[in-house]
């Protein structure tokens, strides 16, 4: 990322056969391919993904997600379209991340302090792992002060595609990514500086879509509502009933 505060606004769409084709023909150009693993952390009681917080280590560097706006906000004073797509503050600075990661712990213990704790089911098929060892970025015993554990761990190849010129997909980018868990979901992305126009990044992502010929009106699931829903479902149920997911 460009900065180390931004708003990512997103729409994740189904992937077809076609669709490199597809994103070729409109003017889309390849920017490359590449492999990446993530493992995405939380208290055992999801203290941060409960406040659609996402705290994840991504081939060694940290990276939080944050919510800029909540679910019956994002059907207020804005086209139907808009619902479809996500905003998240993506924080990059480990300062920032820690500092930030520290407020939501204290308000979340503030307001949880008789919660029964259950620890996340991890994936079956992956030996499960905790704490600093996890991401080997340098002095992680932040993670054990907070009881913060890996719930989540996955690797995506991923091809991206982007715009060129200053027309209507100028800074649009598309990703589209194959999940080794067995899912794959396209991604169309505006990276929006903080504190400027949002409603103009939702136009260019409605644009792309409308020129990929994506319909429906449904948001499509991302790679971490299907790896939750197939290996951590106690989580999944959780974050359902809040209305995270």
């Amino acid at each position: 990322l460009q900065s180390t505060m931004s708003v990512e606004v997103e729409r994740k769409f189904v992937c077809d056969a076609d669709i490199q084709k597809q994103l070729e023909e409109i003017g889309a150009v390849c920017i490359g391919q590449k492999q990446f693993q993530d493992k995405y952390f939380d208290t055992p009681d999801f203290l941060l993904t409960l406040r659609d917080v996402w705290l994840r280590c991504r081939q060694g560097c940290w990276e939080l997600k944050c919510t800029t706006v909540t679910k019956a906000e994002d059907r207020v004073g804005e086209p139907q379209k808009a619902e479809l797509c996500s905003r998240y503050q993506e924080i990059t600075n480990l300062s920032q991340i820690q500092l930030k990661v520290r407020e939501f712990m204290k308000e979340g213990n503030g307001e949880q302090k008789t919660a029964n704790q259950t620890h996340p089911v991890v994936h079956q098929d992956t030996p499960k792992t905790e704490g600093a060892e996890n991401c080997p970025t340098g002095n992680e015993s932040w993670l054990m002060e907070l009881n913060l554990v890996c719930f989540a761990e996955f690797t995506t190849q991923r091809c991206s595609f982007t715009f060129g010129g200053e027309g209507d997909e100028s800074g649009v980018r598309v990703d589209l990514d194959q999940a080794d868990f067995g899912y794959c979901v396209g991604e169309i992305e505006v990276l929006v500086p903080k504190g400027e126009d949002i409603q103009s990044a939702l136009r260019k992502i409605e644009k792309t879509a409308q020129r990929l010929g994506l319909s429906g009106d449904q948001r499509v699931q991302g790679k971490m509502d299907v790896y939750l829903q197939r290996y951590c479902p106690e989580h999944y149920a959780k974050l359902l009933s809040a209305s995270i997911l």
